[in-house]
């Protein structure tokens, strides 16, 4: 319900649905929230921080996770903090500006994390199929050209989507999202006009940035797999199995929750449960990545440990 106090004359804004109105709950999402959202942080940093200090992680692989710890900074940075000033008093308004940045942002981040998987999983294909030529094909040349092109493919969809939602008109001063952020479904369901042609747009976006990457993904695993059963020693196919089974937890987290949220039919979804789901992918994936490479990882392992205990060494002599 939207508060009493608001004006109901002038220019469109927003408002957020409030997760609670109790004073005694409010503070517990706020702290658990933001307990959350530092985890991240530091988690991800940890992780740049290790992979730029030691030049034996400076390959391909260890290149595509320090430039994925930077998009889940990026990503969780777009949401978290204006969720948090929500949580308290009464609803404030965010203008439609700031409302198409923030869809902006947030499209372009989670479409690049999407994109950055499927890389991920062709350098693993690369390594484990090919390995006499992999040094050869994955230059550092190629990685930057990679990376630019995931951001590229990003950007443009994003600002072709978050455009075609923002010429839509929106009837009244303030509207309820029902959610933490200006996301594309909410917000379009918002609109006092005919959105199938927007939802079409929609849904060809999803295929783009969800279906297509994730077959990608499985088809690069498909040869993976067939690759490492020839591998003639145990230790070398657990070695192999264990390097991909950590970029397999994340893409099946990230993909499986936001295709759930953008690829189901409007007619089987429910506000409150993508709210729900947006709250995984906002803080449960990126909470994961870092602990999961690193606790599945022995090099980021034991790289994290030289640095940590020689910083100690170095404070002590």
């Amino acid at each position: 319900m939207l508060n009493p106090v608001l004006n109901l004359s002038g220019p469109t804004e927003f408002v957020f649905r409030v997760f609670t109105a109790v004073p005694e709950f409010q503070v517990l999402l706020f702290l658990l929230f933001l307990f959350l959202y530092l985890m991240i942080l530091c988690g991800n940093t940890a992780i740049i921080w290790v992979l730029c200090a030691h030049s034996s992680l400076r390959t391909p692989m260890y290149f595509f996770l320090s430039n994925l710890s930077f998009l889940e900074i990026c990503y969780t940075s777009v949401v978290v903090p204006l969720m948090l000033s929500n949580i308290f008093g009464a609803q404030k308004p965010i203008a439609l500006a700031g409302c198409g940045t923030q869809m902006f942002f947030f499209v372009t981040l989670g479409s690049m994390d999407c994109f950055l998987l499927a890389v991920m999983a062709y350098d693993r294909y690369m390594a484990i199929c090919h390995p006499l030529h992999y040094t050869l094909i994955m230059t550092q040349k190629l990685c930057i050209q990679m990376v630019a092109s995931a951001l590229g493919l990003a950007v443009f969809l994003s600002l072709q989507l978050t455009s075609l939602i923002f010429t839509l008109p929106f009837c009244g001063h303030y509207q309820e999202i029902n959610h933490f952020l200006c996301d594309v479904p909410p917000v379009l369901w918002l609109a006092c006009a005919d959105i199938h042609v927007h939802q079409a747009v929609l849904y060809v976006v999803g295929i783009l940035v969800l279906t297509v990457p994730f077959l990608l993904i499985c088809v690069s695993y498909v040869f993976i797999t067939c690759a490492i059963l020839r591998i003639c020693s145990a230790e070398g196919r657990r070695r192999a199995f264990s390097t991909c089974s950590s970029h397999l937890i994340v893409v099946l987290l990230q993909y499986g929750c936001c295709s759930l949220v953008y690829l189901r039919p409007r007619s089987s979804t429910s506000e409150d449960e993508d709210r729900q789901i947006a709250l995984v992918y906002t803080f449960v994936t990126p909470l994961l990545n870092p602990l999961i490479y690193t606790l599945r990882n022995k090099d980021i392992r034991g790289a994290l440990r030289n640095v940590i205990f020689g910083k100690a060494a170095s404070d002590t002599s």
